[in-house]
């Protein structure tokens, strides 16, 4: 069967930080980009990061750049997700999705995990 389950999420206060972790089971995550998102209440859901399976190329949206910080161990098959200098407006339920490869196209997505960010 296949699963992704975050773990991670909770409350931290402003400026503190959080590491949210995402463990596949069911599939390989080698050969999957692996992505977080985000959705805040009233919001649609957001591309966060992103982490390729080819080279560990990384992108991020412009909001959380040199903040958060994506990577992959695909020997625990698990992503992570630093987070640094929360901010109020990061609270949202965190998403992992994994995207497989061209020749084999499937999205799965986790449960998600919600984190709060308030002093």
């Amino acid at each position: 069967q296949v699963q992704l389950v975050e773990s991670g999420g909770g409350l931290v206060q402003p400026g503190g930080s959080l590491r949210l972790s995402c463990v596949a089971s069911g599939f390989a995550i080698s050969t999957y980009a692996m992505s977080w998102y985000r959705q805040a209440p009233g919001k649609e859901r957001e591309l966060v990061a992103r982490i390729t399976s080819v080279d560990s190329g990384t992108n991020y949206a412009d909001s959380v750049k040199g903040r958060f910080t994506i990577s992959r161990d695909n020997a625990k098959n698990t992503v992570y997700l630093q987070m640094n200098n929360r901010k109020p407006e990061d609270t949202a339920v965190y998403y992992c999705k994994g995207s497989g490869p061209a020749y084999f196209p499937r999205t799965y997505w986790g449960q998600g995990t919600q984190v709060t960010v308030s002093s």
